[in-house]
């Protein structure tokens, strides 16, 4: 029985038109797995369901019974829940008042803590989280917080769970433990509608497939139909026949070493290696392995507490970004949002941010028509998906707003380039885009060092790849040697 259907539903925004006439329905009781690159329009009709935006055209339907969801509370009443990729938890309260934040209850006027957290403990104990209801939110981990958010919904008596890329910080454990609470959900007759970039998860989860594309319906997929390539071709409108091109290179000199660096995380293990002009090298490793402390020291954002770093023969020792970017680094952070973008600020204002000072006329004035010109030069390279270079970062999607942060530092024409999970969070066409863009900058000499937690990225990207445990490399990998049980054989301690 159909529990939901849209039809026909239309938003567009200033310059963009996000959906054009998409339908969706979703059963009781189905795991419905909603797929697209980044801009396709996912998360704008999943906004819409939730009541945070209202439609341009069309209408929705909940058992058969037409209704109108003009804002999040309405959701609530017709048993619709969002949980967003960025949870939305206080970290100052306690796990039953963020479970009952906006609906607690009261007895006599009194806010009525007991019922509150009898409530929250009702609601953990349907999805198996053995956490105190008092216990304070910040203590909890990701995973664990990501459960209280499930929890919250349920509470709510929602009938229909949209989950956002649910698994984009979770661990390969956390994500199993994930993956058995919607099972339950599932055999209790709650719909999940899931969103996710990790097309493994898709297969193995979905009892149906619904792709967009540009904004419009692109196909489905039902449950023996679904396979990875038939999603690929329905989201990029084309086989992606080599998603990993690469061109062995001969590399040149040596672009940065590292000898006995100290990353102050990790300050028992020192740290050597180098990279060489051409070369794209790995960083892998399981959560927490240190992969992003070392970038941000190489960048500067965190000073070495010993060691010394060589960029193209010349010594450096990089005490803030700035420091780094005159030396030749640039680096793309793992998040993009929070430290990699302004997203208040146009594309051009992003693209210009780095090079102000490097590019200012008469040392203190904007050089206007670089900044355009090197905006406009990023749009073309990196098929940024604008109406123009003057549209604010906040309204690209998340694939989008990643080649902006690219295109920020490629307009300095870095020699060494970091990168931190440089495709986390973006669509198997923006990722496609991205690996070639990595191909053609090391075939122009550009030395490349990413750091990822996707296998298969390291598999198929690296020329080799440094294997990271707890704050040291236990080895480095040839591409000759690369296979995932190498890596994993590292990336739990066992040295080489």
């Amino acid at each position: 029985m159909q529990l939901l259907q849209a039809r026909g539903i239309g938003k567009s925004f200033p310059g963009v038109r996000a959906l054009h006439s998409v339908d969706l329905h979703v059963d009781r009781g189905e795991v419905l797995a909603l797929i697209g690159e980044n801009g396709a329009g996912k998360s704008t009709l999943m906004k819409i369901l939730a009541g945070i935006q209202l439609p341009d055209e069309g209408e929705i339907s909940v058992e058969g019974a037409p209704v109108r969801i003009d804002s999040p509370r309405r959701a609530t009443e017709l048993g619709i829940a969002l949980i967003h990729q960025e949870l939305n938890l206080c970290d100052n309260l306690s796990v039953a008042a963020n479970i009952f934040l906006g609906r607690e209850a009261h007895r006599r006027g009194i806010m009525d803590l007991p019922a509150i957290e009898r409530g929250a403990r009702e609601a953990l104990e349907q999805i198996g989280l053995d956490v105190d209801p008092s216990t304070p939110l910040s203590t909890l981990s990701i995973a664990q917080q990501q459960m209280v958010e499930i929890a919250k919904a349920l509470s709510t008596r929602a009938r229909i769970i949209v989950m956002d890329e649910p698994t984009s910080s979770l661990t390969n454990e956390e994500a199993t433990a994930l993956f058995s609470v919607i099972g339950e959900l599932r055999q209790r007759g709650v719909s999940i509608i899931y969103i996710s970039h990790r097309l493994g998860e898709i297969s193995a989860l979905a009892d149906r497939v619904c792709v967009l594309r540009d904004g419009e319906n692109a196909g489905q997929l039902l449950r023996d139909e679904i396979d990875r390539e038939r999603m690929v071709a329905l989201m990029v409108g084309r086989d992606v026949d080599q998603f990993y091109a690469r061109t062995v290179h001969a590399p040149g000199e040596v672009a940065l070493n590292v000898d006995h660096l100290i990353v102050p995380a990790w300050p028992q293990h020192a740290l050597s290696f180098s990279i060489r002009y051409g070369e794209i090298v790995g960083i892998a490793g399981l959560v927490g392995a240190g992969r992003t402390e070392l970038l941000q020291v190489l960048f500067g954002i965190e000073p070495a507490l010993g060691g010394t770093m060589n960029v193209g023969g010349q010594r450096v020792s990089p005490r803030t970004p700035r420091d780094a970017i005159r030396a030749g680094l640039s680096l793309l952070p793992e998040d993009r949002k929070l430290q990699g973008l302004v997203t208040e600020m146009s594309i051009r204002h992003n693209i210009g941010l780095p090079g102000l000072r490097i590019h200012a006329r008469s040392g203190a004035f904007i050089d206007l028509a670089r900044e355009a010109s090197d905006s406009e030069q990023a749009v073309k390279q990196l098929s940024i998906r604008t109406p123009d270079i003057d549209q604010q970062t906040r309204h690209l999607s998340g694939g989008n707003q990643q080649k902006v942060v690219l295109g920020k530092w490629l307009a300095l024409s870095p020699n060494v380039l970091l990168l931190d999970e440089p495709t986390r969070g973006v669509d198997v066409g923006a990722k496609e885009e991205i690996y070639r863009l990595m191909e053609q900058l090391a075939g122009e000499g550009v030395a490349i060092l990413f750091a990822s937690s996707e296998m298969e990225e390291i598999l198929g990207m690296a020329d080799r790849a440094l294997v990271m445990h707890e704050g040291r490399i236990t080895g480095q990998l040839q591409r000759d040697q690369l296979s995932e049980e190498s890596i994993m054989h590292l990336a739990t301690g066992r040295a080489a």
